[in-house]
């Protein structure tokens, strides 16, 4: 799972469904991110696994993302699937957006909270989830997830750029790549003719000299296309480049 500075969303998000909730009372949702060993992990390239690197970094500010439709009835949430797609992680300890902040390269749980309203008075993105007997907590170990800053294995990398929705730009990048070709060809009709240009063409230059060396023909001029190594407007940009060949 990717985490920055300035807080990336998950994905795949989290998403629930609850049923058992008594209709007329009125719960928060809220998640929070928890480790799930002491050990801190890095990437090996050749066996393509995840492997013990050492102890986990020190803990970190607790942090609860409140859904945003908290408090609602049990009604409410039952019939409505629960989605934590706005939840954001960070790996910056300082942050103040109220983003979930985890350490890179550790391996964290998601746990989904169903609090009670009436339990829920010292609930805050800045504190532990209470405890109590109006609180129930669920964990899906398929929900387990390895934080990283970059992509380790180029096969998640292509799955979550097809899957994401945030991730257009990237899956555009091709479509753009032959609209371009098809832009260059268009223009193809207003070309001058081309001919060899020989040694003979120049003025100046004597007419008894070799005239078997020519220059490069001009319909050898091909496009290349170039990807830029900034973004622009959430996509990458292609520019096209000419050379002689």
């Amino acid at each position: 799972m990717i985490i920055t500075k300035a807080g990336r969303r998950m994905f795949p998000a989290m998403r629930v469904k609850i049923s058992g909730l008594d209709p007329h009372q009125q719960y928060y949702i809220a998640m929070d991110i928890v480790p799930v060993d002491n050990k801190r992990y890095r990437y090996v390239y050749h066996s393509s696994k995840w492997m013990v690197a050492g102890n986990a970094d020190s803990p970190v500010p607790p942090r609860v993302y409140i859904h945003p439709d908290s408090p609602a009835s049990g009604e409410t949430w039952m019939r409505q699937v629960i989605s934590f797609d706005k939840l954001k992680l960070t790996n910056n300890e300082l942050d103040d957006q109220g983003h979930i902040i985890l350490h890179s390269m550790h391996k964290y749980q998601p746990r989904v909270h169903v609090i009670r309203k009436d339990c829920g008075d010292d609930l805050s993105p800045i504190k532990p989830v209470p405890s109590g007997e109006g609180v129930k907590a669920f964990s899906f170990p398929e929900t387990v997830f390895t934080t990283v800053t970059a992509y380790q294995n180029q096969q998640i990398t292509r799955l979550k750029i097809d899957r994401n929705p945030f991730a257009k730009g990237f899956r555009d990048s091709g479509r753009n790549r032959m609209g371009l070709e098809a832009l260059v060809e268009s223009y193809a009709f207003w070309r001058p003719s081309l001919r060899t240009l020989t040694f003979e063409d120049i003025p100046g230059i004597p007419k008894d000299l070799k005239t078997d060396y020519i220059f490069p023909k001009l319909d050898n001029l091909v496009c290349r296309q170039t990807k830029l190594s900034h973004r622009m407007g959430g996509e990458y940009a292609l520019v096209p480049s000419f050379i002689f060949l």
